[in-house]
């Protein structure tokens, strides 16, 4: 089984250093192993695309792959800001930039040579100098994510894991309730569903979802679903 270590007395403040994450995630890295004994999954499968695997270490990698869509994203609204960007917030999408990033970062070093490799991304279809579309795309992105975790929660067959993916998780709902509220001021229940609840989704509607963003294909047979 595939287990991530404690994560001890770390926490997802919103006020905690990216700098002081990535540390953690280093310190954590270099301890014995993060994750126990595993194959290293191929590149590729025999459906053509990357091999997310099975197990924990497939969703851990589905969650990866996510992570790594979303700060590709932020990264480029940080590089070219939209038209009449307000200070706050430029400031806002720093720090969600960073959260995911370190999200990545955390992933990546967990996972260790079971990692799937960088993704490709296509962003041609975001007009990134408009500051409807750069918000729409980030509520997608961000809805998406909660939904994401939502759905593998159940499949993860660590508590370790199950915890890990909970800290992670609510940040990105953090995330979609500003982002919605940038969009329209006092809207951050519109990441709910109808019974005011977190919107779960499955692996395969998530990927399809995502697939538009990605020039990388993802395989995601083996994981979980279950």
């Amino acid at each position: 089984m595939k287990t991530l270590r404690q994560p001890g007395t770390f926490s997802y403040d919103t006020g905690m250093k990216r700098r002081q994450f990535l540390g953690y995630v280093a310190a954590t890295a270099s301890a014995a192993t993060i994750i126990s004994a595993c194959n290293k999954n191929d590149d590729s499968s025999s459906n053509g695309g990357i091999d997310l695997g099975s197990g924990d270490v497939g969703i851990l990698n589905y969650a990866y792959a996510l992570e790594q869509l979303e700060a590709a994203f932020y990264i480029q609204v940080i590089a070219t800001p939209y038209d009449e960007i307000i200070d706050d917030e430029l400031s806002l999408l720093r720090d969600i930039r960073d959260h995911e990033i370190a999200h990545r970062e955390f992933l990546k070093a967990a996972l260790g040579t079971s990692a799937i490799p960088a993704l490709g991304v296509d962003f041609s279809t975001i007009n990134f100098s408009s500051r409807d579309s750069v918000l729409a795309i980030a509520k997608t992105f961000e809805d998406l994510g909660v939904s994401a975790y939502n759905g593998a929660g159940q499949l993860l067959t660590s508590t370790d894991n199950l915890l890990i993916a909970g800290k992670i998780v609510s940040v990105e709902a953090r995330h979609a309730a500003y982002i919605s509220d940038l969009i329209s001021g006092g809207s951050f229940v519109d990441t709910a569903n109808s019974d005011g609840l977190d919107v779960v989704d499955t692996p395969a509607n998530v990927l399809m979802a995502a697939a538009p963003f990605l020039t990388s294909k993802l395989d995601a047979s083996h994981l979980p679903t279950n």
